[in-house]
């Protein structure tokens, strides 16, 4: 299965409509989306793009592909106006031999763990700094960044899994890191 797993796109319209030419230019399965859909919130800088309304009419189109969680920015609002569901924190997923726990990251972290097996997957956002790194007992965090507001210097990014591969890429598909190693040639 191919999925494009992104995050935090924060209402920026712009940044979804990349992240949807993405989904379909990679011919994903599935949009994991792990949290913050529609609203920027207090600590951030209002995205250039920021049309939630835009975004809302984006995001139900897609409805039959979306796979998301609740962020610390998602409210029971937002659920009144899409057409998935979004109030739950946190999904266990599987796929391909892994078992993936997906949620935001404000409650359940590398510093507040799930639940977890060996060999199991953690999938979060939140950070809007992307990550893939070994811990526990086999286990993985993965983070695939921010869409809309990146930070430490990092570009718009989102993550792109087929067959046991996480991908690293910018939103105009150039591929950063496979499973935590960087690429330099694309």
């Amino acid at each position: 299965m191919k999925l494009l797993i992104c995050s935090d796109i924060h209402g920026d319209a712009q940044c979804l409509t990349e992240i949807l030419e993405a989904y379909k230019r990679e011919a994903a399965e599935k949009l994991l989306i792990l949290g913050d859909l529609l609203y920027h919130g207090p600590r951030n800088d209002l995205p250039s793009g920021y049309n939630p309304k835009k975004v809302i009419a984006l995001l139900n189109e897609n409805k039959d592909s979306i796979l998301t969680v609740k962020g610390n920015c998602d409210g029971e609002v937002d659920q009144m106006v899409l057409s998935f569901p979004i109030l739950a924190d946190y999904a266990f997923i599987n796929i391909d031999n892994f078992r993936i726990f997906m949620t935001h990251g404000h409650h359940h972290n590398t510093e507040n763990l799930p639940p977890l097996s060996k060999g199991d997957i953690l999938l979060h956002g939140h950070t809007h700094i992307p990550a893939y790194e070994p811990f526990g007992n086999e286990n993985v965090y993965i983070n695939p960044g921010s869409v809309s507001i990146p930070k430490n210097n990092f570009p718009k990014t989102y993550i792109l899994y087929e067959n046991g591969v996480f991908a690293l890429k910018t939103l105009d598909g150039k591929i950063l890191w496979k499973n935590g190693v960087p690429v330099s040639e694309n």
